[in-house]
């Protein structure tokens, strides 16, 4: 295995530039997620990781090794894509070590590595079926173990779930993690999915119209996003957000007013009277009633019950919607006009350019 160093990486179709100045460190062995809304590059950086796409500018190291004007197959890479490609005419065992016979690995050692992931990927009696034969899973798996062989620095997915259906997407993305403990390999993987994100990753780059937003731990981006787009990203449902600004600051703190909030007193570090603020709380955070720092309040239009957990969807007075996570087997009822609240250590500030304003400590 090895690690991945990405500098200042561009790129452009023409005149339309959809990387820009991308900078990225990869130690060996650690699992990344691009995330990121479609047409964001994420795509488009995997891509060129793996030499499909030419860079425009920047550089790519895999290892100590400058890649850019090498040939995917000399990168070292394994790439699993979102559509499966096997060989309809070649069974399981085939399909794997297809790739190996024209980098000049001895059949002998072709079989020791195919014995080898058949194991891990739990494929043994697989081996002499066909891709016709297998279920979405299995085939993905297949794909899996396609790269597995290759033993590669790198490897590369490109969104592998995405045409699973939900049990399977959760079966399978448990091996990913599990197949990663395994092997100990570099993976950057690619996926519009935050829960596939949070769950595998050791380290999510949120991407968003060809730059990074924020790089960190997935809980780290769940509680300390750095800006307005990651806290509305990461997340399900979304963060609620709230206009506000500092009416006033005093000995006791800045005083913040909103016109779907009531006031509320913050720590005045980094604020001034006057300044323009987003607040934001996730669904999760806040809870029915009128005991906590931040309050705001609506009416319920909409209550969707998912059994342990049910969203209360509500209208706010700038005719905006909030919704509130409810626990538990009580709802409140459409029509009726409910206070939710929420302790200051849940509560997130955004100035006026949606950066994060560090004032609120837990």
């Amino acid at each position: 295995m090895a690690n991945l160093r990405i500098d200042n990486l561009n790129k452009s179709y023409g005149t339309a530039r959809v990387l820009a100045d991308i900078g990225l460190q990869i130690p060996d062995g650690e699992f990344v997620v691009l995330v990121g809304p479609s047409g964001c590059g994420k795509s488009t950086l995997l891509r060129m990781i793996a030499g499909l796409d030419a860079v425009t500018s920047g550089d790519i190291y895999i290892g100590d090794r400058l890649v850019n004007t090498l040939a995917p197959a000399e990168r070292k890479i394994a790439m699993v894509f979102q559509s499966y490609a096997l060989y309809p005419h070649m069974d399981v065992r085939k399909n794997m070590t297809f790739g190996l016979k024209f980098t000049g690995v001895p059949p002998a050692e072709r079989q020791r590595r195919v014995t080898e992931a058949a194991r891990m990927l739990q494929l043994e009696k697989l081996l002499d079926r066909y891709p016709r034969d297998l279920s979405g899973g299995q085939r993905q798996r297949v794909a899996i173990g396609r790269a597995i062989v290759r033993e590669p620095d790198v490897f590369l997915f490109d969104e592998p779930l995405s045409n699973l259906d939900a049990a399977l997407r959760v079966s399978t993305r448990v091996e990913i993690a599990r197949l990663h403990q395994m092997l100990k390999a570099t993976i950057v993987y690619v996926t519009h999915d935050q829960v596939e994100a949070m769950t595998l990753a050791d380290r999510i780059v949120v991407m968003n119209q060809g730059v990074i937003e924020q790089v960190g731990k997935p809980l780290d981006l769940y509680y300390e996003p750095a800006n307005l787009f990651v806290a509305g990203f990461i997340g399900s449902p979304a963060m609620n957000f709230f206009a506000a600004r500092v009416e006033s600051i005093g000995a006791g703190g800045a005083r913040v007013v909103g016109p779907t909030m009531q006031p509320m007193t913050l720590p005045a570090a980094g604020l001034a009277a006057g300044a323009e603020l987003t607040i934001g709380v996730r669904p999760e955070h806040l809870a029915i009633g009128d005991r906590g720092d931040f309050l705001t309040s609506g009416t319920v239009e909409l209550v969707e019950r998912l059994g342990e957990a049910s969203f209360a969807h509500v209208a706010r007075a700038d005719k905006k919607r909030l919704v509130v996570e409810i626990r538990g087997r009580e709802t409140p009822k459409i029509g009726d006009v409910v206070t939710f609240a929420a302790g200051m250590r849940d509560v997130h500030v955004f100035d006026k350019g949606g950066r994060r304003v560090e004032t609120v400590t837990a």
